[in-house]
C-alpha cells in the first residue's frame, strides 16, 4: 500500500545480541504444535491463528520483535499490530531458518 511504514527487519545476530542484552521480547507466531518442537529459547508463542495485538504480553520497555518459520507470519502479524494502533514495528527476517542458517541454537520439546 502506497506510504505505508515498512516493516522493520533484524538479522538474527541483531536478535540474539537484543535477546542477550534484555532488550527484545521475541514473540513466536507459529502455531503451537511446530512452537513445541523446536524454538527460540525466551520466546512467547502467540499464534497468527488466533493473534491479538491487544492481548500482547507487556514487553517492560523492551522491543517486540515477531518471529516465524520464515517472516512472512511475523510480517503479517506486524500489519495486524499496526491497524491496531500498536507501535510493534520490528520483526526477524528470514524467521526460525534465518536463525538456524546463522548458526543460533535452538530449543527442541
Amino acid at each position: 500500500m502506497f506510504g505505508a511504514p515498512k516493516t522493520k527487519d533484524l538479522t538474527a545476530p541483531q536478535v540474539k545480541a537484543g535477546l542477550a542484552a534484555g532488550e527484545i521480547l521475541l514473540i513466536d507466531v507459529r502455531e503451537p504444535a511446530e512452537f513445541a518442537v523446536e524454538r527460540i529459547a525466551g520466546a512467547v508463542n502467540a499464534p497468527l491463528s488466533s493473534f491479538n495485538p491487544a492481548a500482547l504480553p507487556n514487553a517492560g520497555g523492551k522491543t517486540i520483535v515477531l518471529q516465524c518459520a520464515g517472516g512472512k507470519r511475523s510480517a503479517m502479524a506486524v500489519d495486524q499490530c499496526r491497524k491496531a494502533g500498536l507501535a510493534v514495528e520490528t520483526h526477524l527476517a528470514g524467521g526460525l531458518s534465518a536463525w538456524k542458517a546463522a548458526g543460533l541454537p535452538t530449543v527442541s520439546g
